[in-house]
C-alpha cells in the first residue's frame, strides 16, 4: 500500500500543546521577541534594561557585588547594565553548583565551574526554547557530551523554568530517585534532550539531531514558509576530544555540510589524570580545520562575554560549514583547585568554601540561594519561546492550507511517524518461494516498510551491498544536492553511525533511523548500543553476516560472543529469525517498538523462504512451537533453534519422528520477548517436565543454559570459528543435521 493511499486514512495526532498565555503578573510583555544574535549590540528588545523599576531592583544587588561601581552610570547605560547583570548572574550560577556539591558531598564541579558563562549565555541569550513545553518541536536542541559537567546544565533548566529541576533537585544531587543524576538521562529530566556521560557520545548525538533537522527542513520548507528551522549546539570537553567517536561524527558532520551544527569545546587543558599534556599534544582547532569546520577561539569568556558572542554570531553566519568554537576556560574557577585536575570532581574544603564565597560577595547567604531577579530575567528568553512556539503553530497553519500534501505528511511525523496499517506491507512469503539469505528477505522488508514510513532513514558502515539496507527508490542524503534523501553513507565509521542514530532516534521528528553492518563489528558500536537502550532511542540495528556460516572471512569476521553480549543489554530486543516470515515478524515488532532500540542478526547463507510453521505474528512473542507431533502426550524432547541452524532442528526432528519418537522444535527467535511472557506460556512451550532438551545456535554457549535446563545440551561454537567454505565451517563445528540427530538420540537414550 503507497504511502499516499495511508495518508488518506484518519490519524490521530498529538501536536505539541500550544504554551499556555497566562504569565506571572511581573513579566515583560512590551517588547518584541528577537534572537540577540541578530541584532550588532549586546542587548535587543528583549531586554528588561528599558525598564526603571527593573533596574532600580538590581541596585542593592550591584552596590554588594561592585562596591566600587558608580550606580547613576550603569542606571543610564542599558549595555553595561546588562552586562551586569550577566555577571552576577553567572556568580549566582557558580554559587548553586558550590551548594549543590557541598550538599550532597558528591558530583563534578569542575566542568560546571568553568563554563558557567557559556551555559548562562546560551539559555539566557541564545537557545530558543519554551520551559512550559520542553517537546516543542522547532527549539533548539543543547547536548552536553562532557555529561559530568551536568550540574551546570540543571542549574540552568532551573533558572530558566522548567519544572523539572526544583531547587529540591539541586540539593538533591545524585541521590537515588532525584532528577538530578550523576550524568542527565533524557529519560528523567525534561529539558534534556539525550543521555550523555561516556565521552564523545554527545558530539555524535548532536550530529544526528542536526541532521535530523537538515533533512526535515529540505522536506518539508518551502520558499515562502519554514517550519523546521532550529540550530543544534553542544559542549564537549577535553576528553571527548579524545575519544575517536567525536572525530569520525566531526567528519561526516562537515562532508554532510551540517552548518546548524555549533559544537562548543571547553579548552580546560585537564582530564582526570592530570594536564592532558601527559596524553594530548595536539591543535584540536587546526584538527577540525582540517576536516573541514569553520573555526574560532575565545580566549576569555570570564570577563567578556562579548568574545563568546562574536563568535556565536560567526556560527549564525555560516552557511556551508558547522562551527567549532575552542572556549579557554579554567576548570574549577573560583576554587583554590582552579586550573587543576583536582577540580574535575569531588567536594571543597571550607576554607576553600569561604574564600570562593568572599570573591563574589556571597557571604552570609543561604545555601541555593537565587537573587529574585535572576529568576526575571530569564524569563525573558521563556517568553520568547512561547511567542515563538505560538508563532510557529501559526505556520503549521499556513502550511497546512498552502501545501495540504506535504503537511499531512509531516503531521504524521510529528506524531511519531506511524500510519495505521503500515505493518501490512510487510511481505509474506510461502514453502515455494526461491531461497534466499535472511539479509535478502530482510532488503524485500525494508524497502515495502520505507513506502508507508515516512521517517524510516537509515544507512550502513560502508556495507550497504552486502548489509542489503539501501532503500531503492530514494536518494543518498547529501548536501546541498539531495538532503531529503534516506539513505545515509557513513563511511567505515561504525561506532558514530550508531552514536549519531541515537541523535536522529531522540530528535523528535518521527524518524526511524537504521544502521548496518557485520554483526562481529556491533563490538565497536556496543557503548552506543547500550546507550539507545539507557535513553529508550528507537534505533533499528541490522547486523547482517551473524555466524560461523559466513566462512570463508574466517575466525576476525566470524561473530562468536556477540549475540551473547548483545542479550546482556537490558532493554535491547535481539532477533534473531531463521527465514523470511520471522525477518518480517521481526521488523514488525521492531518498527512498532518506538521507546527502546532492537537488534536483528541476519545471515549471509541461504535458508528457506519459510520453515514450515513458523510464523510473522508468532515473533512478538520471543518464542513459539513450529512443529510436534506429540498430539496429546508430552514431547519426549524438545530442540530449540535461532536463525539458519532452526531448519536443521526441523530436518533432525524429521528423521526421528520416522523412527517413532515424539519430538517438538522450537524457535526462540528473541529472548527477551519470551521472557516477559506469561509463565503460563512458557510453560506451555517448553514445559518443565521435559528435560531432554537441545539448543542450537552457531554462536556462543553462554545463556543458553536456562533454556535447555541442567539435563540438556547446547551446541554452541566455544572458540574463534574457521576460514572455510560455509557447509565445511558448520560441519567442523557440529552444526549438521547428523550431528544433531546423533546428540538428540544420546540424550534419549538416557
Amino acid at each position: 500500500m503507497a504511502m499516499s493511499s495511508l495518508l488518506l486514512k484518519t490519524c490521530p495526532v498529538h501536536l505539541p500543546t500550544k504554551p499556555n498565555s497566562n504569565r506571572p503578573a511581573n513579566s515583560i510583555k512590551s517588547f518584541t521577541c528577537r534572537n540577540s544574535l541578530k541584532t550588532d549590540s549586546y542587548v535587543n528588545s528583549s531586554t528588561l534594561s528599558k525598564d526603571s523599576n527593573y533596574k532600580l531592583s538590581w541596585q542593592e544587588e550591584f552596590k554588594r557585588a561592585f562596591p566600587s561601581l558608580e550606580w547613576e552610570n550603569c542606571g543610564e547605560n542599558d549595555e553595561k547594565f546588562q552586562e551586569l547583570v550577566d555577571k552576577r548572574a553567572v556568580d549566582n550560577i557558580r554559587m548553586l553548583i558550590v551548594d549543590a556539591v557541598q550538599n550532597s558531598r558528591a558530583g563534578h564541579p569542575g566542568m560546571a565551574l568553568g563554563m558557567a558563562e557559556v551555559g548562562y549565555f546560551l539559555y539566557r541569550h541564545v537557545m530558543r526554547y519554551n520551559p512550559r513545553n520542553p517537546k516543542w518541536f522547532n527549539r533548539d536542541r543543547f547536548v552536553l557530551s562532557a555529561g559530568h559537567g551536568c550540574l551546570l546544565q540543571y542549574v540552568c533548566l532551573h533558572l530558566a523554568g522548567f519544572q523539572s529541576v526544583q531547587i529540591e533537585d539541586l540539593n538533591s544531587l545524585c541521590k537515588l530517585g532525584s532528577r538530578t543524576p550523576g550524568h542527565p538521562e533524557n529519560t528523567l529530566t525534561d529539558g534534556i534532550e539525550v543521555t550523555t556521560g561516556p565521552l564523545g557520545q554527545g558530539v555524535a548525538n548532536a550530529v544526528g539531531l542536526a541532521l535530523a533537522e537538515a533533512h526535515l527542513a529540505a522536506r518539508f520548507n518551502k520558499s515562502d514558509i519554514a517550519i523546521v528551522d532550529h540550530r543544534t549546539y553542544c559542549i564537549m570537553g577535553d576528553g571527548c576530544a579524545m575519544e575517536g567517536i567525536s572525530f569520525e561524527a566531526a567528519s561526516l558532520a562537515a562532508h554532510w555540510k551540517l552548518n546548524k551544527l555549533t559544537l562548543i569545546y571547553d579548552d580546560n587543558h585537564n582530564t582526570i589524570d592530570g594536564s592532558t599534556d601527559l596524553a594530548f599534544s595536539e591543535d584540536i582547532s587546526q584538527r577540525f580545520k582540517a576536516l573541514g569546520w569553520n573555526t574560532v577561539t575565545v580566549d576569555d569568556t570570564q570577563s567578556n562575554m562579548r568574545s563568546l558572542k562574536n563568535a556565536l554570531l560567526a556560527a549564525h553566519n555560516e552557511t556551508q560549514r558547522p562551527t567549532f568554537i575552542r572556549v579557554k576556560t579554567l576548570i574549577g574557577k573560583l576554587s583554590k583547585k582552579e586550573g587543576t585536575s583536582k577540580a574535575h570532581h569531588g567536594t571543597f574544603d571550607e576554607d576553600d568554601e569561604k574564600q570562593m564565597k568572599q570573591k563574589v560577595k556571597w557571604e552570609d547567604r543561604d545555601p541555593f540561594h537565587v537573587i529574585p531577579m535572576i529568576y526575571r530575567e530569564m524569563q525573558v528568553q521563556a517568553y520568547c519561546g512561547e511567542e515563538l512556539e505560538m508563532d510557529w503553530h501559526s505556520k503549521l497553519d499556513y502550511h497546512r492550507s498552502k501545501y495540504p500534501q506535504e503537511a499531512a505528511e509531516f503531521k504524521v511525523l510529528l506524531s511519531g511517524g506511524m500510519l495505521p496499517g503500515w505493518e501490512n506491507t510487510l511481505p509474506k512469503w510461502s514453502t515455494s518461494d526461491p531461497v534466499d539469505a535472511t539479509r535478502g528477505y530482510s532488503e524485500k522488508c525494508l524497502n515495502q516498510l520505507a513506502k508507508v514510513l515516512p521517517g524510516l532513514i537509515g544507512g550502513s558502515a560502508d556495507l550497504a551491498s552486502s548489509n542489503k539496507v539501501y532503500l531503492h527508490d530514494y536518494e543518498d542524503f547529501q548536501q546541498p544536492d539531495s538532503p531529503w534523501g534516506r539513505n545515509i553513507r557513513y563511511g567505515v565509521r561504525e561506532h558514530t553511525m550508531a552514536g549519531i542514530s541515537n541523535g536522529i532516534a531522540l530528535h523528535g521528528g518521527g524518524l526511524i533511523p537504521f544502521a548496518a553492518t557485520f554483526l562481529i563489528f556491533s563490538d565497536y558500536m556496543k557503548n552506543s548500543i547500550r546507550l539507545s537502550a539507557i535513553s529508550d532511542a528507537g534505533v533499528l540495528y541490522i547486523m547482517t553476516h551473524d555466524s560461523i556460516g559466513l566462512g570463508e572471512d574466517g575466525p576476525t569476521h566470524q561473530p562468536v560472543e556477540q549475540l551473547a553480549g548483545l542479550r546482556a543489554v537490558p532493554r535491547l530486543l535481539v532477533f534473531r529469525p531463521a527465514d523470511g516470515n520471522e525477518t518480517a515478524g521481526a521488523y514488525k515488532v521492531a518498527v512498532a517498538h518506538r521507546n527502546g532500540p532492537s537488534l536483528v542478526a541476519l545471515s549471509r547463507q541461504k535458508v528457506a523462504a519459510h520453515i514450515e510453521g513458523t510464523s510473522e505474528d508468532a515473533v512478538e512473542r520471543g518464542g513459539y512451537i513450529i512443529s510436534d507431533n506429540s498430539g496429546e502426550d508430552l514431547p519426549e524432547i524438545i530442540l530449540i533453534g535461532t536463525g539458519s541452524e532452526l531448519c536443521l532442528c526441523e530436518a533432525s526432528a524429521g528423521v526421528m519422528r520416522k523412527e517413532g519418537r515424539r519430538v517438538r522444535v522450537v524457535s526462540l527467535v528473541c529472548w527477551r520477548l519470551f521472557d516477559r511472557q506469561p509463565n503460563e506460556y512458557k510453560e506451555e512451550v517448553l514445559p518443565s517436565r521435559v528435560v531432554k532438551r537441545v539448543s542450537v545456535e552457531a554462536g556462543s554457549p553462554i545463556g543458553w543454559r536456562e533454556y535447555v535446563g541442567p539435563e540438556g545440551f547446547v551446541l554452541g561454537v566455544e572458540d574463534f570459528g574457521a576460514s572455510g567454505a560455509y557447509l565445511d565451517t558448520f560441519k567442523k563445528f557440529g552444526f549438521t543435521e547428523e550431528n544433531i540427530t546423533r546428540i538428540a538420540r544420546n540424550l534419549l537414550s538416557k
